[in-house]
């Protein structure tokens, strides 16, 4: 399902080559007849402040955006097991998905970052796509609450990952993940990761996944193999 690396590419850090591409994005999801063209209508401002704003202000509302605080995290279990050790060992096992389905990741990004997964699950046939989505949807609903609430032109990309999925925004579901607050100052920041290299170990901290059990179940099932009979017909995306 191409259209899901289009998106991987929105959600990468904006460099001068995605605002060389972002006009062939919008013309290849609009011709895309597996992506609601309402929601192509809704990424509009995003693709074009992309394309026309100066690359150092886009790369610095990203920063400002996904890299501070866990809020807006574009690790996805990062959401869910912090810091723990559980977090490596669901990227391990993770991982070892990409490398069965025959794709190999590249440069220093975890193997729950969204961009990553969504390369992934462009490589599958689209029913098997849009169930892997489907995976993470608790994280994908809250993550396009919570960018809708701060009024970031990125909201209507994780609207149009949750249509795709099938996934239903509804309250219960954006509030599902544990709360998360950015921090406001670089003092603030500064010890949200003191206090997390302090929970490192499971014994320092309570269970994260403990208020929201529905998460936890939905993304062990990213952890786990696909069946070979799917991958027997996975196509590879070149």
């Amino acid at each position: 399902m191409h259209a899901l690396h289009l998106i991987s590419l929105l959600l990468q850090y904006p460099s001068l080559e995605l605002q060389a591409v972002a006009g062939e994005i919008r013309q290849r999801l609009a011709g895309d007849p597996a992506v609601p063209q309402a929601d192509v209508a809704a990424i509009e401002p995003l693709l074009t402040r992309l394309a026309t704003a100066d690359i150092y202000d886009c790369q610095e509302t990203y920063v400002e955006l996904f890299d501070r605080g866990r809020a807006h995290s574009l690790h996805l279990f990062e959401h869910v097991h912090g810091e723990s050790r559980d977090r490596g060992q669901a990227m391990v096992d993770l991982r070892q998905r990409y490398l069965d389905a025959g794709l190999e990741p590249e440069g220093n990004e975890l193997p729950d970052y969204l961009p990553l997964f969504l390369d992934y699950c462009s490589t599958l046939p689209e029913p098997l796509a849009r169930d892997t989505l489907a995976e993470p949807g608790v994280v994908l609903i809250a993550l396009t609450a919570r960018l809708a609430d701060k009024g970031s032109d990125y909201a209507p990309v994780f609207a149009l990952l949750c249509d795709i999925a099938g996934l239903e925004m509804d309250e219960a579901a954006a509030k599902a993940l544990p709360p998360a607050e950015d921090p406001e100052t670089l003092e603030e920041l500064d010890a949200q990761w003191e206090e997390e290299e302090i929970r490192f170990t499971s014994d320092a901290a309570p269970d994260p996944n403990a208020a929201c059990p529905q998460v936890s179940a939905i993304l062990d099932r990213m952890r786990d193999p696909l069946p070979e009979t799917a991958l027997a017909t996975t196509p590879q995306r070149s």
